[in-house]
């Protein structure tokens, strides 16, 4: 039986007077790697904020585990298991990087877990182990992405949404990212993955959804999408 764990029905944002998502309807199951692929400025960002209650919605719902999570906070939902890394990553500049890894887990009280939990952080990321006593704003960008994704993983989340995870970084980096994003999956978590980078997204993806202009134009399997003529012309360059 397929467990859907996030559904978004008709769902309309606007900033200011432009509605920027126009009726979006997606849903993510249990086990999933989903990816939102499509062009800067589609809406796949805003429809991530509105999930992840950051961003009000003008219309539709959005629901979580079988309920509504319409008008809550953010914070309320890393306590259920819905856990956001940003675009742009947010990580907390004039903190260390243990220091940022420890406030992942503010809604845990297990101390002995957590501190598991940064060890396996650490296997997962080599290069924060090297340097858990530095700024994380002294770090590099791929540096930041990788210490924002491991904060996000101590909530323990149940899904885990990644926005723009390979903007700006380097090639070799952006590899990595996609590795840990598969491994993640692997491990049980369920992953919505935003990403401009569609070949490496659909890539690693079960299924995907392409947005334009504030709508979604056409779903299916990773693997169909990626062989679509639509899509090799409008995303992969091809």
């Amino acid at each position: 039986m397929v467990n859907t764990l996030l559904k978004v029905t008709g769902l309309k944002v606007a900033y200011g007077g432009i509605q920027a998502v126009k009726g979006v309807d997606f849903e993510v199951n249990e086990g999933e790697l989903v990816t939102l692929i499509g062009s800067n400025g589609a809406g796949k960002t805003t429809t991530m904020k509105a999930i992840t209650g950051t961003q009000p919605m003008l219309a539709g719902d959005i629901e979580y585990m079988g309920k509504s999570i319409r008008g809550r906070g953010a914070w309320d939902l890393v306590k259920e298991g819905l856990a956001m890394v940003p675009e742009g990553r947010g990580v907390f500049a004039r903190m260390t990087i243990i220091e940022n890894l420890q406030m992942g887990a503010y809604v845990r009280n297990d101390k002995p877990e957590i501190a598991a939990d940064i060890e396996k952080m650490f296997v997962l990321f080599p290069r924060l182990r090297e340097r858990k006593d530095q700024l994380a704003g002294t770090m590099s960008g791929g540096e930041q992405q990788m210490l924002a994704m491991g904060r996000a993983l101590m909530s323990r989340p149940k899904v885990l949404l990644l926005d723009e995870p390979s903007m700006g970084l380097s090639p070799i980096m952006v590899d990595k990212i996609f590795e840990v994003v598969r491994d993640v999956s692997a491990h049980g978590v369920t992953v919505l993955l935003v990403e401009q980078n569609a070949s490496r997204a659909l890539g690693i993806a079960d299924r995907g959804y392409v947005m334009e202009s504030g709508h979604v134009t056409m779903n299916g399997a990773a693997k169909e999408l990626l062989n679509d003529p639509r899509v090799k012309a409008a995303y992969l360059g091809e």
